[in-house]
């Protein structure tokens, strides 16, 4: 009993943090996927405002940040997610701050 004792806690925090890097994973993953997409609808000469109806980014809060420069343009997808695992808030800020960030050549 004393052994489980001493482990138990290491265990569900091992195992919440393997649940908190994964829905991590799996939102950047998806912020990626739309990132191409925008990317494509970008390309395509449509409108922001288009491509942040079209994408339903509002809905899902999700933060389209258009930085045009000279020569490029920087695209910038952020969401929030909040962890689950105490103490890894020392490790990462929470809510953490999933970004997917693309920049094209301004033709």
């Amino acid at each position: 009993m004393v052994e489980f004792a001493i482990i138990l806690p290491i265990f569900v925090f091992i195992l919440f943090a393997c649940i908190d890097f994964g829905k991590i994973f799996y939102l950047k993953t998806n912020l990626e996927s739309r990132m191409d997409d925008i990317i494509t609808a970008y390309k395509e000469k449509r409108k922001i405002e288009e491509i942040t109806h079209d994408f339903e980014l509002e809905k899902e809060k999700i933060n389209l940040t258009i930085t045009p420069d000279t020569s490029y343009i920087e695209f910038k997808l952020q969401k929030e997610t909040t962890l689950i695992t105490p103490g890894l808030n020392l490790l990462l800020k929470n809510p953490y701050q999933a970004e997917a960030k693309r920049v094209i050549y301004n033709e």
